[in-house]
């Protein structure tokens, strides 16, 4: 139920900033996002659905139900705690954060890390899933699983990493030297190429590798490696455009809601099972 004391105050607030606006000869802003959202009746999100279990396509299914994926009902429960419905954006990755960047679509939900990059450019939401057991690391082919034990080991390596995503920050940041840096729009588009033998190594969110693995001979984790993480990079997170305060509290509100329910940790499992049942790579 919106609170209409601080809308008004939001609106007096507004009118202020109009005559400024004016008075400079600027466009006035007399909405905020979360406002905007609420009149529209609908909350457009953004995610690159090549991301299991995060994001990713449902075969059998058609439109947008085809999206899937503890993300997707992520970005669900948030439109139904606002009553608004919720429309799919499917980018590649890039796309996904300029656009929340640019402030084209509401929200940005898939899979994001933090950077500090990314936290200059858009607002960053609370973390809603932090996994403290996998981290990120290297899928490679099989006969490789003990070849890369550093970084230091993949001074003669083809390595492929995912442009614009936090595996590209810690390689270029980790990796003292490589044979070749390769990068690619999607994660799944990275695990091929070393599948067939086009890239040695692809930098990789662990999970999401040790699931390509299961539906894929040939290829697996590569023991031992693990990039190394600081606190500020750890959990989840839903970007929003930059300078949103009102929807970024409302969705850091929601965010708290999951964490004391367990319910995201649900879904995450449950669309595991239901992608490896799928053989979804």
């Amino acid at each position: 139920m919106r609170n209409w004391k601080k809308a008004g105050l939001i609106f007096l607030a507004a009118s202020a900033l109009w005559g400024c606006s004016a008075a400079a000869g600027l466009p006035a802003k007399d909405t905020n996002r979360l406002e905007e959202i609420l009149e529209r009746g609908y909350i457009e999100v953004a995610t690159e659905p090549y991301f299991a279990p995060n994001e990713f396509i449902d075969p059998s299914k058609e439109g947008e139900d085809r999206y899937v994926g503890s993300d997707i009902e992520l970005a669900q429960y948030i439109a139904d705690q606002l009553g608004v419905e919720l429309r799919i954006v499917p980018l590649e990755f890039s796309a996904v954060l300029s656009s929340v960047t640019e402030g084209k679509y509401d929200l940005a939900i898939s899979a994001l890390a933090y950077t500090p990059e990314r936290a200059e450019a858009m607002n960053m939401s609370k973390g809603y899933y932090f996994d403290e057991t996998e981290g990120y690391g290297l899928l490679v082919r099989t006969e490789d699983a003990d070849r890369y034990p550093d970084a230091a080991s993949l001074a003669d390596a083809v390595l492929v990493v995912q442009s614009g995503s936090l595996q590209e920050v810690m390689v270029n940041s980790q990796v003292p030297a490589c044979k070749e840096l390769k990068r690619v729009s999607s994660t799944t588009d990275g695990f091929l190429m070393v599948q067939e033998g086009k890239a040695d190594a692809a930098a990789a969110y662990l999970a999401t590798a040790r699931l390509y693995a299961e539906a894929n001979p040939g290829v697996t984790a590569a023991e031992g490696f693990r990039f190394v993480q600081d606190e500020t990079t750890q959990g989840t997170r839903v970007g929003i455009p930059k300078g949103e305060e009102e929807l970024t509290e409302k969705i850091n509100e929601i965010i708290d809601e999951l964490t004391e329910s367990g319910l995201y940790e649900q879904w995450y499992q449950e669309y595991s099972d239901y992608a490896a049942s799928l053989g979804i790579q």
